[in-house]
């Protein structure tokens, strides 16, 4: 049982996140468009979790679209680096910085720390609100674990995916195909722990 949504906004402008959403949320069957399509752009992201910028950008595209919304916030986090870059994932190298700049940054910081120090994961949060002020938005989490290789692998994804390896088929992000990295990605896992607590919201409103 899934939320009984007719038209969904997507809260987002990255490119690279609207195709894995539109691959992931495909089998429900929602209208899902980008919020793009409303003339909505991004708000600034002011909050310091993932779980606030999530709520603040779902809030933001449920209030200048009339319409249920969806959003995510994530990032990479390393452990050498006391969890950096963090909530400042995407713009790791600056406000304007490209997925480039990013990972040129990220691995000169990492240039002196050895293999078996270099452990990261990915980390998302989904939020879903009915309209702006839903006073129950339902979360959905989820976290992949891996390590920083030491130069980018692979042609796919976006982001650091090219030199974020997964930890137990040690391919980088960027060398699995959309079916393998749906299977594993904080995204999907984020995306399946909010399907199971719409779920469970869903049956506790029909008791």
């Amino acid at each position: 049982m899934t939320l009984p949504i007719q038209k969904l906004v997507l809260a987002s402008g990255n490119r690279g996140k609207l195709r894995e959403f539109d691959e992931l949320l495909q089998p429900l069957g929602w209208q899902v468009q980008p919020q793009s399509v409303f003339g909505i752009e991004p708000p600034e992201e002011t909050e310091h979790s993932f779980r606030g910028n999530a709520l603040l950008k779902a809030r933001y595209a449920a209030l200048h679209s009339g319409h249920a919304a969806l959003a995510d916030d994530s990032g990479l986090e390393v452990d050498v680096l006391g969890g950096a870059p963090g909530v400042y994932s995407a713009r790791y190298a600056g406000p304007e910085a490209s997925d480039a700049d990013n990972l040129a940054k990220l691995l000169a910081a990492l240039a002196a720390v050895p293999e078996g120090q270099r452990q990261a994961r990915f980390r998302c949060v989904i939020a879903f609100v009915r309209s702006a002020d839903d006073p129950d938005p339902i979360i959905g989490e989820g976290v992949w674990e891996g390590y920083i290789l030491p130069a980018p692998r692979g042609s796919g994804g976006f982001g650091y995916d090219p030199v974020f390896a997964d930890l137990h088929t040690h391919m980088s992000a960027a060398e699995m195909s959309s079916s393998e990295k749906n299977l594993r990605s904080h995204r999907a896992m984020a995306l399946r722990d909010f399907l199971a607590r719409s779920s469970a919201a869903l049956a506790a409103n029909s008791r």
